[in-house]
């Protein structure tokens, strides 16, 4: 699978495609990154891009309060980065988002998406798998985990569903270990194998096997150092990027840097 820089790119995920999302975006590639914030599991991200593909508004019915005592509205759609103090506020900004996204969609020829984990939470009075479970109590919802054969399908569907769009999949390289290292290592393998005959690229293999030196992980020991984003990120742009756009790749990051340490405020001359 080749990208170049005439190809229009939405970038769907976890916490990692944010991370490849800018690095596309700061490389100069028209891409669009997470119009609903991270998502995680597998249903919620072809969920998403069923709501992106009709471009139905979100509605009141969709709002949800917020628990803990955050004193915010989001909806089971969206990440809690969406939250807003107001159902008003937050419709105001989930629909705007919607709509740009939207025309991104139709108009994109390129999908990468980054898959989380394979456990999701459900509704327990709808059924649902939200993408969310916005600190409300636990006993609204039901944990599971997606089967192999469900995830297989519903990515083998996205692809056969769309083929104006060229799909590229990857599996994050950020560790889930809230559900314990077997449970998230069965999560991952799930992944693992539901992609197999898709367009793939090994984020989490790289993680895993090149970048093992704890070293690369954060304090956490969840999450990449952001070095460590960088070179898997730099890894996909090798792996997936025409030859002949490889220059301009790099002249695009190196003008980024630059810009980065310019001064904000160029020193003035003394007063005579």
């Amino acid at each position: 699978m080749t990208l170049s820089y005439s190809d229009t790119v939405l970038v769907l995920g976890s916490c990692f495609a944010d991370a490849l999302g800018a690095r596309l975006a700061e490389a100069g590639f028209a891409a669009l990154c997470n119009p609903f914030g991270p998502l995680y599991n597998p249903v919620s991200l072809c969920n998403a891009i069923a709501r992106l593909q009709s471009a139905v508004p979100f509605s009141a019915d969709d709002v949800v309060e917020m628990g803990a005592g955050a004193g915010l509205f989001c909806s089971f759609w969206h990440h809690t980065s969406f939250a807003r103090e107001s159902r008003e506020r937050f419709l105001e900004h989930a629909h705007a988002s919607l709509q740009e996204a939207a025309a991104f969609w139709h108009r994109c020829n390129r999908v990468v998406i980054t898959l989380g984990t394979a456990w999701a939470f459900k509704r327990n009075d709808t059924g649902e798998t939200v993408a969310n479970c916005l600190k409300r109590p636990a006993t609204e919802f039901t944990r599971y985990r997606i089967g192999l054969e469900a995830v297989s399908a519903l990515l083998h569907g996205l692809v056969a569903r769309y083929p104006d769009k060229r799909f590229i999949f990857t599996v994050s390289p950020i560790r889930h270990l809230a559900d314990g290292a077997h449970g998230n290592q069965l999560s991952k393998s799930t992944l693992l194998l539901a992609t197999e005959g898709l367009p793939y690229f090994p984020s989490y293999e790289i993680m895993m096997d090149e970048l093992r030196d704890y070293r690369w992980w954060a304090e956490d020991m969840v999450h990449p150092t952001q070095q460590a984003e960088r070179y898997i990120c730099d890894r996909f742009m090798e792996w997936t990027l025409v030859q002949d756009d490889k220059s301009r790749y790099e002249e695009a990051l190196k003008a980024a840097r630059a810009a980065r340490h310019r001064p904000h405020q160029p020193f003035s001359t003394r007063e005579q």
